[in-house]
């Protein structure tokens, strides 16, 4: 396990040799269980003992499919075994959309009415998924970005749970509303997420990048603006940016102010720029619906792990 750097430099760069085209992070980026780690503290060396033992497991069902992650997922049946890695994705929210999930301030169909409405290809979404409740001065500056990039949009906002009640998180800058009336719609609560990236108007996602929203974009064919903000997502947006190549890095960290100026520039840009970003994106949402289809990759992986498991089922019974 790479050590902390002595001066606490967050900026020291950590690679994984180990790993297929050894991915290189700042210090800051890792998991704070990782980086939180103490060689013979009795939790971290428990939380360590766990996480050492998913590598000992009988198998390993993952979210993912082959043209996605094919590398990663052939490294993982080196460390588990060959036929013990089952990639059953993607996994994503199926029929009606526009019922499913918490409240929200904007009746779903309002909402697909105002998408109607819109030219194809023309509509940021914004979304930073479940947790993420943003600063007021991350509210500011991505208002301001929204305005001056001209784009439509919509902007899915979480407003503050418990953990930031107050008045320093959450609230939408007074008056941008109305000044954006017309051209974008803030949603304060939940988004039928799925409903929107799979409408034909939105042209790109500013997003988290969390493994959910990720899997959903990609299904829909909407390339990403990235601003991961923790846990796994600078990973996946490492895949995503320097990869896949579906996505552009607009900002990272949880609590990073970005640039307004390069933000708006980056939004307008993602609607009218680099055809090449969309056709890839809209290659792997074909690949990933070949792969759930029947006769799939990844339905044929799921036969495969239930076979297993009823095969485990008639030893257990037998024995």
């Amino acid at each position: 396990m790479p050590a902390e750097p002595a001066d606490g430099g967050g900026s020291d760069l950590i690679s994984f040799d180990g790993v297929p085209n050894c991915p290189v992070y700042p210090w800051w980026q890792l998991s704070p269980i990782y980086r939180s780690y103490k060689k013979g503290d009795p939790v971290s060396e428990f939380i360590r003992d766990v996480m050492l033992t998913n590598e000992t497991s009988w198998g390993v069902v993952v979210n993912t499919f082959d043209e996605l992650e094919s590398v990663y997922l052939q490294h993982l049946e080196g460390k588990i075994g060959r036929g013990r890695v089952w990639a059953v994705g993607p996994i994503v929210p199926s029929g009606p959309t526009t019922d499913r999930g918490g409240s929200s301030k904007v009746v779903a169909t309002e909402l697909l009415s105002w998408l109607d409405k819109c030219q194809d290809n023309s509509v940021v979404y914004v979304c930073f998924g479940s947790q993420v409740v943003m600063s007021n001065l991350q509210m500011e500056v991505l208002a301001l970005a929204l305005e001056k990039s001209r784009v439509r949009f919509v902007w899915g906002v979480k407003e503050p749970t418990i953990e930031n009640s107050g008045s320093e998180f959450g609230a939408v800058p007074p008056g941008f509303e109305d000044g954006v009336a017309g051209r974008g719609l803030v949603i304060r609560g939940w988004v039928p997420q799925v409903m929107v990236l799979n409408h034909r108007a939105v042209g790109s996602f500013l997003t988290h990048c969390g493994w959910n929203s990720v899997l959903e974009a990609i299904v829909a064919g909407v390339p990403m603006l990235a601003w991961p903000m923790g846990a796994d997502q600078y990973t996946n947006a490492a895949l995503l940016i320097e990869e896949l190549r579906i996505a552009i890095k607009v900002c990272e960290g949880r609590d990073t102010v970005s640039n307004a100026n390069e933000m708006a520039q980056a939004m307008a840009d993602s609607l009218s720029e680099n055809q090449s970003r969309k056709a890839r994106v809209l290659e792997l949402s074909r690949a990933s619906l070949n792969a759930i289809q029947l006769g799939g990759n990844s339905s044929n992986s799921l036969d495969g792990f239930l076979k297993e498991l009823a095969g485990l089922k008639s030893v257990n019974n037998s024995s």
